[in-house]
């Protein structure tokens, strides 16, 4: 699965436990009609992937999606393993002519039409 947006957040790598184990935590803004702030995090040998990015790129993430269930709560999890980067979308009133130039087109026509 993969998803794409901006980079809002990148925390630093946090080592947890005496095994020392490694997570970092980065947060994207997609770019949809209601954008969404999603977290995501790279444990391990995949923290280091995020040293090539900086807030404000546009990136790919390959994720997968974790749950566990603990004394009756469920928690879930987005972990990433990979990331590229991106670009930005065009947004849908990109692709739509403006409507000033649909009016004034629609004017012109008008006035180079005569009835008689």
């Amino acid at each position: 699965m993969e998803i794409q947006g901006e980079l809002i957040v990148i925390n630093d790598t946090e080592t947890i436990g005496a095994k020392g184990f490694q997570k970092r935590l980065t947060v994207i803004k997609t770019d949809e009609q209601y954008p969404q702030t999603i977290p995501v995090e790279f444990t391990q040998d995949k923290v280091s992937l995020l040293d090539n990015f900086k807030l404000g790129d546009i990136v790919k993430i390959g994720i997968n999606l974790r749950g566990t269930e603990w004394k009756g709560r469920y928690f879930a999890n987005i972990q990433g393993w990979q990331i590229s980067k991106g670009e930005r979308e065009k947004s849908a009133s990109s692709f739509m002519p403006d409507r000033q130039t649909e009016i004034a087109k629609d004017v012109q026509l008008q006035d180079d039409y005569l009835p008689f």
